[in-house]
This record gives C-alpha cells, sequence and structure tokens, in this order.
C-alpha cells in the first residue's frame, strides 16, 4: 500500500515557500504485532510548525497532528473503525506502533482515541476541542488565573487559539479586548464573537486603543504575536498583571540572524510586577479531556462559536500551510483529505 506525504525539502528562509516542500509517495510496511494501520481524515496546519520545523532535519516528513481512522490494527486499544488524533505529520496514511508516536516536539505522544461529539464535525478535534481549544482553555485559566470584572487582551484575536480565548473570557466574565489584522475580522469578532471591543492594529495605534477600551488598566493578557504590540499592551497593565506567552508570529518570518527588535518590557515588568509565562498545551496532557469536555459543553449550551477554513485536498496541504501567513483565513484551517 502506497502512502503521500509531503517532506521538509528546505529550512525556511523568510516567508515559507511552495518549493519548501515536496509531495511524495511511498511504500508502507507490512503491521508487526502492536502497529496500527491509521488513514488521514483531517490534517492541521499551525503556526508552532514554522518554528519547531527549522530545528528539524531536512528531508524529515512535515510535523503535525491529524484525525485519522483505523483501518487495520494489531493493538488491542485500537479497534477498525476507531477515529483518533494522532501526530503523524503530513501523510495520507500511517503504520506505527501508538505507544511509540512522537511529537514534532520530540515528545512522547499516544494518539488518543476520541469521543463522539455528537452534532459537532469531527473536523473540531483539530480545533476548538482539540490542541488550539485546549491552548486557550488551560492557557487562560491555569496561566493568566482571571477573576470575574478584569480586563483580558488577546492579541491575534481571529485566529484559532485567539478567538476561542476571547469568547471564554466572556464566558468567565471578562471585558475582552481584541486586536486582529482587518477592519471585517475585528466586526466579526464583536458582532459574531462576542468581544467587547476589537481593534485593527495596522490602522490603530496600541495604546490609544487601550485608554479607549480599557481606562482602567489590564488585568490578563493573552500574547499570541511578540513584538512591538506586546509592548505596547504590557505598558498598559495594572500591578500583577499576568501575561500568558502562547506564541509569537509576528517574528516568525524573521531572520534569525537579525531578529526583529521592540521596545523593552523590563520596566513595565518590574514597575508593575507583572507575571510572564510561557507555556506548550502538552503540559495538560494529563487532564487533556478537561478542556475538551468544557469546550464541548460550552458549544452545547450556544456560548462558544468555532470558526473553521476547511481546504479539499491533501495535495493542498503546503497552499494551506502558506495561508496562515497572509491573514487570508478566520479560526481554524483544516485540509480534508
Amino acid at each position: 500500500m502506497k502512502c503521500k506525504k509531503f517532506i521538509l525539502k528546505n529550512h525556511f528562509d523568510g516567508m515559507p515557500k511552495k518549493t519548501d516542500f515536496k509531495l511524495m509517495e511511498e511504500d508502507l510496511p507490512p503491521l508487526k504485532d502492536g502497529d496500527v494501520l491509521f488513514e488521514a481524515v483531517f490534517l492541521s496546519v499551525d503556526p508552532y510548525m514554522r518554528a519547531v520545523s527549522s530545528k528539524l532535519p531536512i528531508g524529515i516528513t512535515m510535523i503535525g497532528a491529524q484525525v485519522a481512522r483505523v483501518k487495520e490494527s494489531k493493538h488491542p486499544d485500537f479497534k477498525v473503525g476507531d477515529n483518533v488524533v494522532g501526530q503523524f505529520g503530513w501523510r495520507t496514511h500511517t503504520v506505527a506502533n501508538p505507544d511509540e508516536v512522537v511529537s514534532g516536539f520530540g515528545e512522547k505522544s499516544r494518539p488518543y482515541i476520541l469521543p463522539d461529539f455528537g452534532d459537532v464535525p469531527l473536523s473540531a478535534a483539530l480545533g476548538v476541542l482539540g490542541m488550539p481549544g485546549n491552548t486557550a482553555w488551560f492557557g487562560l485559566t491555569k496561566i493568566c488565573k482571571p477573576k470575574a470584572g478584569e480586563t483580558l487582551v488577546v492579541t491575534a484575536a481571529a485566529g484559532a487559539v485567539g478567538s476561542l480565548v476571547g469568547q471564554i473570557g466572556k464566558i468567565l466574565d471578562l471585558k475582552v479586548i481584541g486586536f486582529a489584522g482587518a477592519d471585517d475580522k475585528c466586526k466579526m469578532l464583536t458582532e459574531e464573537l462576542n468581544f467587547d471591543y476589537a481593534f485593527n492594529y495596522k490602522t490603530r495605534d496600541i495604546t490609544e486603543a487601550l485608554k479607549e477600551a480599557a481606562p482602567n488598566g489590564v488585568d490578563c493578557y493573552f500574547d499570541n504575536v511578540g513584538g512591538p504590540i506586546s509592548s505596547a499592551v504590557m505598558n498598559e497593565m495594572n500591578t500583577f498583571g499576568r501575561v500568558a506567552c502562547c506564541g509569537s508570529i509576528s517574528a516568525y518570518n524573521a531572520d534569525p540572524k537579525n531578529p526583529p527588535l521592540a521596545p523593552v518590557v523590563q520596566n513595565a515588568i518590574v514597575l508593575k510586577q507583572l507575571s510572564l509565562q510561557g507555556f506548550l498545551s502538552s503540559r495538560w496532557k494529563d487532564c487533556w479531556f478537561e478542556g475538551i469536555v468544557q469546550n464541548l459543553e460550552f458549544i452545547k449550551q450556544g456560548k462558544l462559536k468555532f470558526k473553521e477554513s476547511v481546504i479539499k485536498g491533501f495535495e493542498k496541504m503546503d497552499e494551506a500551510f502558506l495561508s496562515m501567513f497572509t491573514g487570508d483565513n478566520t479560526g481554524k484551517i483544516v485540509i480534508e483529505v
């Protein structure tokens, strides 16, 4: 049996390009005891892949999660027909022992069998009911530790994670301010996703916007972008404010030998006694389903909406990945095989 896969042909230099990938075929090995044959149903592209891939060897199968279906099994815990989420990378079929699967971060990452989502589509397991949803839930509640009535700022607020962080913030009775890169995205945040304020960072001064929307200061900041925006937000935070450092998409495509500079934040951190903490969602792998169950309940209650950009065709994996860096999509990008 043959499998299609994308390999990393070149390390990215600036903005990723289609020529940085190569679509190939390979023959799959026969199953040994403990092995499972997984067939991809939906695949994910995420911003972290840009940063992590720079540390991976050329020629490796491009990393990433997928929803896959068990087609054949010689493992007692996985039966034919099970839907799982696994770190199999950009490939249509995978033969692997689930106990030995490793993520792009080099950690053991055993695939997990999905529960019944009811009316929620299976693709949500890569978004609101998967890593992005858990990143939002755990990052906000465990790192920011918000209290009702506080003010939350979210950057990349129309993205797969940011759009969920803001909505969960509203569920927790916070004032929520989002920053995105287009007027239509800002309109969507306030009119559809219940954000209190949303500003286009390309056309509004960050400090002036926060003076308007948060005259009493910012308590929690969910940072997805880094750079000058984050410096400006931290300077508007209250004493003992908390910052969840989730990503730095503003710098992912920069030359690592000449990284972009941003205004210093140490004065704000020291004088305001801010707490900043970086995190990976895998920190909470031992209670992973807590986030999934909670977000599923919010969806059923009509409190949490999610956006998906579904791109059909495995051969479009590279195009889907590139689209994340041009702002063409809203919410989670998913590829349907």
